[in-house]
């Protein structure tokens, strides 16, 4: 059985502490916890999670990464650099990354490349926009972007990565897929994979992002093929985001 994965985004949130007290609660009850936790802090506060972290269950990761490994690039953060201060993982190809950063599917493949050549497991995000949904575009939106990474690293490399479905029109809008809804998206990810290796596909981890919360969060995460999600709000708060964890149990 795939173990449920809770990660929760902080975004462009935080301050140092505020940090404290929430790492402090998640790492207390982290413990106790069937599922497997991970914070994401904008970057400036990684060395402040890896120490609040340090001895603790509860994983680090970062919201992005260069698909460059070094060089004049301004800004950019290395893949051996977010390894360097004890991330597992990190998100590529956020939706926010895609509409506000113009990252590509070219580039976002890349990325996930980067990410893996130093060990680190990416977290690839996929997900249409509410336009693309109402004119009944889901499917073929999601496995075009998906496509693109598989096409660049081949479908082995999923075997050391994670899936996260956003749908854009749910990203904190309060409006949450169905639990149906996400499921067929889901199954739809899994099938794309399984399409090249069964196996790989049945390991995949595929979270649900998009309006999680402690109401819905026990429905969702019963589904089939949903396996923890990408919690973005409610991460912040640190009994919402206990709670959520809970219902990954």
């Amino acid at each position: 059985m795939r173990k449920k994965l809770v990660a929760g985004n902080w975004k462009m949130h935080g301050a140092l502490q505020q940090n404290s007290t929430l790492l402090a609660r998640i790492t207390a009850a982290a413990s106790g916890l069937a599922c497997e936790v991970a914070v994401f802090p904008p970057y400036p506060y990684l060395a402040q999670a890896q120490l609040a972290l340090a001895g603790s269950v509860v994983a680090l990761g970062a919201q992005s990464v260069s698909e460059h490994a070094s060089g004049v690039f301004t800004g950019e953060v290395s893949a051996s650099m977010l390894a360097e201060f004890g991330c597992r993982y990190v998100l590529v190809g956020h939706s926010e990354r895609r509409a506000l950063f113009g990252e590509t599917e070219i580039v976002v493949a890349a990325k996930f490349e980067a990410a893996q050549s130093s060990a680190l497991v990416p977290i690839l995000c996929v997900g249409e926009t509410l336009g693309q949904r109402e004119a009944g575009k889901t499917v073929t939106v999601i496995a075009r972007q998906l496509a693109a990474v598989l096409e660049r690293v081949g479908v082995a490399a999923m075997a050391s990565a994670v899936v996260a479905y956003e749908p854009v029109w749910a990203i904190g809008t309060g409006v949450t897929a169905s639990p149906a809804q996400a499921q067929e998206v889901h199954a739809a990810i899994r099938a794309q994979v399984a399409a090249l290796d069964a196996g790989v596909a049945e390991g995949l981890r595929i979270l649900y992002g998009g309006s999680v919360k402690p109401q819905n969060a026990v429905e969702l995460f019963g589904q089939s093929d949903i396996d923890g999600g990408l919690i973005g709000g409610a991460a912040l708060v640190a009994d919402d985001f206990l709670k959520i964890c809970l219902a990954a149990n």
